[in-house]
């Protein structure tokens, strides 16, 4: 009977945001997918068009193709994560396979002698900006445990709220705290029913000053994340040649958004006299919505070798909801014993918000060495800083852009690539380098990759392989607030991605 009602609370509950920086960063960083040609290249196709996720770059590619065409990638994502806490390291490897790219174009040539416009262009393109799957477990001893999560919450906090009325089931009182009261509240009553913190006057319902339960000098922790899902973006895109020289594209670019986050925290190894010998603490984030963008770009060839590309791509908007579910148990002995029954089926559910990350520029330049090759430089430019949440008018929100506006920068990316041909064979490599958006170069650091590929044209139809890499290491804190010392993360990305491309 229980269940059934709190399915009905859940229903109606809804929460304080909290929402971070996390959240931005998530929606504003964009990774390398697309076409296994696109990805042999790193990216590397402002200048040169003739390719569906080259329309990611710069619209105006459309427009360079020369007959219709239809093209599919698939990708084997693995990650490869090594995670040091307290002088301890953990290695985890995920491998995940998606089709990340499905589009084509449609070529009218014009006809009209008379006319400067050569031929235009329709394209319709799905590719998968981010692919979320990844993991990785660390472990140590740390000087810092959960509990202070909850002291950082309840200091300030009155203690009344925190019972659990007469008459009142302890999920309906996580759940109506966390409506009435905000996050913060709510966590504290976690804290407070789970037996890790206790007030300083118990018989004080003003009382707003609390202590640990647990004693330790360092407690032996184990945290794992895992996430999984997507942010997709399926194109329209338009474009047209004008004369021999000059290549004009638009998109608009529809999202969608799948997102989950599952923590897991445990703690052991405290000290012999301390009432508390472990305490696991979970949580499970799941974030969807959708978002719009728009596109527009040039191309202009100079001569038969040199191309000149530029484009700019607008803010995205995101219109997005999130849920969390925690779940908290410990072997306190001033626990409340239902403790348990806040589970993974009691869902806070957060008012929708919304993301606005920031405008993108780029340039580019390319040598096409007529049908033996060519050299590609493409360069972006995105201030973080002016990345926010929305509404503006929202404390929380207004707390976090603040935040945004001192803790991150400006972010250059740069991309060069190659191609090779002999007779139907091409040879492709890559490079790609991207700044931290941190100011601080820390929390999350600068980015490095390369890419190699191959194809081979049929004539009618094209199949590629390209293998890429990509490093970045990054802090993660095993808990908002409390615990002071990050998991260092070295990530390591290596893609394997088959394309298959039909013309017609």
């Amino acid at each position: 009977m229980k269940r059934n009602i709190f399915f009905i609370l859940v229903l109606i509950c809804g929460t304080v945001s909290a929402q971070n920086i996390e959240d931005v960063l998530r929606y504003s960083i964009e990774n390398t997918h697309g076409t296994t040609r696109f990805q042999g290249l790193s990216g590397a196709f402002g200048a040169l068009g003739g390719d569906l996720s080259a329309l990611n770059i710069n619209p105006a590619g459309s427009a360079v193709f020369n007959n219709s065409q239809f093209t599919m990638t698939g990708t084997n994502y693995n990650r490869n994560n090594d995670a040091t806490y307290f002088g301890t390291t953990n290695n985890t490897r995920l491998n995940s396979f998606k089709i990340n790219q499905v589009g084509g174009v449609m070529v009218f040539k014009n006809n009209n002698e008379n006319s400067d416009w050569r031929k235009y262009s329709l394209a319709f393109n799905y590719d998968l900006v981010n692919n979320f799957s990844n993991q990785f477990f660390s472990s140590g001893n740390g000087n810092e445990g959960i509990d202070n999560y909850f002291l950082a919450y309840s200091q300030g906090q009155p203690l009344g709220p925190l019972f659990v009325q007469d008459g009142e089931l302890i999920e309906e009182a996580y759940l109506d705290i966390g409506s009435s009261l905000g996050f913060g509240p709510q966590q504290a009553f976690l804290g407070f029913q789970a037996g890790i913190i206790d007030p300083v006057d118990f018989d004080d319902d003003n009382n707003t000053e609390y202590l640990s339960n647990a004693e330790y000098s360092t407690v032996n922790q184990e945290f794992l994340q895992s996430t999984r899902g997507y942010n997709s973006k399926f194109t329209m895109n338009f474009g047209s040649q004008y004369k021999d020289f000059l290549y004009m594209g638009a998109s608009l670019n529809f999202h969608s958004i799948y997102y989950e986050k599952y923590t897991q925290l445990s703690e052991r190894g405290f000290d012999t006299a301390s009432e508390i010998q472990f305490i696991n603490f979970d949580n499970l984030l799941i974030s969807r919505g959708q978002a719009f963008s728009f596109n527009l770009g040039v191309i202009a060839k100079l001569n038969k070798y040199l191309r000149l590309g530029g484009s700019y791509q607008s803010p995205t908007w995101y219109d997005l909801r999130d849920d969390l579910s925690q779940r908290i148990n410990s072997d306190s002995p001033v626990k409340n014993t239902d403790i348990t029954f806040i589970d993974f089926n009691i869902v806070n559910i957060f008012p929708r918000y919304k993301v606005k990350t920031p405008g993108k520029f780029n340039g580019s330049m390319a040598l096409v060495f007529g049908p033996n090759g060519l050299l590609s430089f493409d360069y972006s430019y995105q201030d973080m800083s002016n990345a926010e949440l929305r509404p503006t008018s929202d404390a929380s929100f207004a707390t976090v852009n603040s935040e945004i506006g001192r803790e991150l920068r400006a972010v250059s990316t740069f991309r060069v690539g190659g191609e090779y041909r002999i007779k139907h064979l091409s040879l492709r490599g890559g490079y790609r380098y991207e700044q931290s958006p941190y100011a601080n170069k820390i929390t999350i650091s600068d980015l490095n990759g390369f890419s190699a590929g191959i194809g081979y044209n049929f004539g009618s139809s094209r199949i590629d392989f390209t293998y890429s890499r990509s490093e970045r290491d990054a802090n993660v804190q095993l808990a908002d607030v409390g615990i002071a010392t990050p998991a260092s993360v070295n990530g390591i990305m290596n893609n394997y991605s088959f394309g298959y491309t039909i013309n017609f």
